[in-house]
């Protein structure tokens, strides 16, 4: 969703959540912890974990920067004059987010829409011909 901030007039895109990943992981441990629970168990975690995730991070794509908010606290602010590179993994099935910074990498899974996550990362920061 594109929304105009009252305050400064910039325009920010906040990216909705996506619970495919963590449900599916949930989904598919149930079964495997009651066959293999040391499997299971691990597995149902991180897919718990994730659902935490996706219910409280909110990524926002303003005219400068990736901010990514927990509720209404600004927890990181990554300035797009930083990047150096992206890429969203397995295009058919998108599960991870990788940016590179200029003094750091990031890999986030996908717990937002993938095609508005694509379409905020090539009108901030277009890729360069040559990567």
């Amino acid at each position: 969703m594109t929304v105009t901030n009252p305050v400064s007039s910039e325009k920010v895109t906040e990216l909705a959540p996506s619970y495919r990943i963590p449900l599916t992981l949930i989904g598919a441990a149930l079964p495997l912890a009651i066959a293999q629970p040391f499997a299971g168990v691990p597995v149902t975690l991180f897919g718990l974990f994730l659902l935490l995730q996706t219910v409280t991070l909110r990524l926002l794509f303003t005219e400068t920067a990736l901010d990514i908010y927990r509720s209404e606290t600004l927890i990181r602010r990554f300035p797009y004059a930083e990047w150096q590179n992206w890429e969203i993994f397995w295009s058919k099935v998108p599960i991870l987010f990788y940016f590179k910074e200029v003094k750091s990498i990031h890999f986030l899974p996908i717990i937002f829409d993938p095609k508005a996550l694509r379409s905020c990362l090539e009108t901030h920061c277009p890729r360069n011909s040559g990567s």
